[in-house]
């Protein structure tokens, strides 16, 4: 059987730097930081007091505020998201074959803010009132609503369902969009990731575990990824959505192309239940799959988007695994964290990086690591790769390899080139 091309159409992201993908494009070139003290909650008591939000949210231009009231922040991210994508991909709505439209999302945590709440409530009038919970707490709370949502809103028949890998999910999820695809299972699959779990239980959790940068007085400088004064990642949230479509169905109805899916990798750790396996095992077997799934050799990618989280181990076994991987093809290529902007968001995380590669890919542009100083260097970490500091670099991407990691040793990668018909 031979697996069909399948090609971006559509992008929407809605994150800490930008509520539109063209704020996030830009704000991701300029090196602009997202990260500022939490104002969800009272962030007081905790280690950790701040993180990277999405500012000046509305839904109104897409749901009104009595639908909106019905979903979970990380359902309203994912909806709006997916009306930039879909508006994007200028699909014919009225007479495209919907039954041949999927939609996959990756959620890593869900609807923690709804679930939080109602628990709340529940510990301060239950004894007395009994359980008064709102009739929409389990679909706001389970993270597969998200996907419903959307193609319940759209009329899409498609393939349906979301994926959960921690910080690995919306890869995955694109991963099995691509799939169902190539396999013939339908032409278009809207795909990506949500999340929204700047809660005092997602932050208080996460400092529990000693993940979380504790540099309050400075919070635009605290992710610095690669630096040796790393001190743990940064809370983020929003969504990033993508259209992906099967290349002939593409091109008979004149779709803008933004790059190829060219290839995807998974793998697992099999090591630790939080920690990335130190000499990045892990890592070296998924961007050997995604290379080997997309044809292409080392030397034919020019840019690594990587996980790159500004933990001490992880920014290590990371940089390893490209070695490994790359040889010495890994001092030519350009290597950033986008997290160092817009912090982990953490389901979500995947969709946005592989959407900042394929704009990558369409401009020529790498965006940066920010926040690295000279002299604030880790011995284990090689400086002759270039890890794109603190500036915007300009070049040639004819290939761009996203790398997310997820709790529990899940690994997936994905593939983006730039789209050449004739192939």
């Amino acid at each position: 059987m031979e697996l069909k091309r399948v090609v971006v159409t559509g992008l929407g992201a809605i994150t800490p730097v930008g509520n539109t993908l063209e704020q996030t494009w830009e704000s991701l070139k300029q090196g602009k930081s997202g990260a500022a003290p939490i104002t969800h909650f009272d962030a007081s008591q905790f280690k950790a007091q701040f993180a990277c939000e999405v500012k000046s949210f509305v839904v109104g231009d897409v749901l009104d505020r009595k639908d909106a009231r019905k979903m979970d922040l990380y359902e309203q991210y994912a909806m709006v998201a997916a009306h930039e994508a879909i508006a994007d991909s200028h699909l014919d709505l009225d007479t495209v074959d919907k039954t041949r439209i999927g939609v996959v999302l990756g959620v890593g945590i869900g609807g923690i803010t709804t679930l939080e709440e109602e628990i709340s409530k529940y510990a301060v009038t239950g004894a007395e009132l009994g359980p008064r919970y709102t009739p929409f707490l389990i679909p706001k709370m389970i993270s597969d609503v998200a996907a419903g949502l959307i193609s319940i809103h759209y009329g899409f028949h498609g393939p349906n369902y979301s994926t959960a890998s921690a910080c690995a999910s919306s890869t995955n999820a694109i991963a099995d969009a691509f799939n169902l695809i190539r396999l013939g299972k339908a032409n278009v699959m809207v795909t990506g990731g949500a999340e929204a779990a700047i809660t005092a239980v997602g932050v208080g959790g996460f400092c529990a575990m000693h993940a979380l940068s504790t540099r309050n007085d400075d919070p635009e400088h605290a992710s610095r990824p690669f630096s040796a004064s790393r001190d743990g990642f940064i809370m983020g949230e929003g969504a990033g959505i993508i259209v992906l479509e099967e290349l002939g169905h593409a091109l008979a109805r004149g779709a803008h192309i933004y790059c190829e899916l060219a290839g995807v990798g998974m793998s697992a750790d099999a090591h630790h239940i939080t920690a990335s396996h130190p000499e990045g095992l892990g890592a070296t077997l998924v961007m050997r799959e995604a290379l080997s799934d997309a044809g292409l050799k080392p030397e034919d990618i020019d840019y690594i988007n990587v996980h790159g989280t500004s933990t001490p181990v992880g920014d290590v076994s990371e940089a390893k695994a490209i070695k490994q991987v790359f040889g010495d093809h890994a001092y030519k290529l350009n290597i950033s964290s986008t997290k160092s902007m817009t912090g982990h968001l953490l389901g979500a995380a995947g969709a946005v990086e592989c959407i900042a590669c394929c704009k990558a890919v369409e401009e020529n542009i790498v965006p940066p690591t920010i926040n690295h100083a000279d002299d604030d260097l880790d011995e284990q970490i090689d400086y002759k790769m270039n890890f794109t500091f603190n500036s915007a670099q300009h070049r040639e991407v004819r290939a761009a390899l996203s790398n997310t990691f997820g709790f529990g040793g899940h690994n997936a990668c994905c593939i983006v080139k730039k789209f050449q018909q004739n192939e």
